[in-house]
């Protein structure tokens, strides 16, 4: 069970990660390379939520079971609503600067989430074993 978990948590990680790097990675292709400015306005946060969400619910209610830290669901529960509310209002009717506000926010908060999450489980798995 642990390495299912952790193999989750490393890849809400990882999806994070990817959020953060295309938020601020975005801008600077956009402004170095004008031609791709056209397609500036593409917008992968919802279909990046289709994937995050769910995997970062499973991971984090696995972790849960073993370290019965709700601090870190809390985190990971506010780190996805960040994103979510990046993916959608603040994207919609706020603008691209809060849309990259909340998605960078939600991203680091979600990956700290899962971090801890995970670090959680081992340590609860390794003092079970001993």
């Amino acid at each position: 069970m642990s390495k299912s978990t952790n193999w989750l948590d490393g890849a809400a990680v990882g999806l994070s990660a990817l959020c953060l790097v295309h938020c601020l990675a975005l801008p600077l292709v956009v402004a170095g390379l004008p031609f791709l400015a056209q397609f500036a306005d593409g917008h992968l946060h919802k279909q990046m939520l289709v994937v995050v969400l769910p995997l970062s619910i499973v991971a984090l209610g696995l972790g849960f079971r073993h370290h019965r830290n709700g601090r870190i669901v809390a985190a990971g529960v506010v780190g996805m609503a960040l994103l979510t509310i990046g993916a959608t209002v603040a994207h919609e009717q706020w603008g691209l600067l809060a849309d990259r506000a909340f998605t960078i926010s939600g991203a680091l908060v979600l990956a700290a989430a899962h971090f801890y999450n995970s670090v959680q489980t081992r340590e609860r798995k390794n003092a079970a074993s001993s």
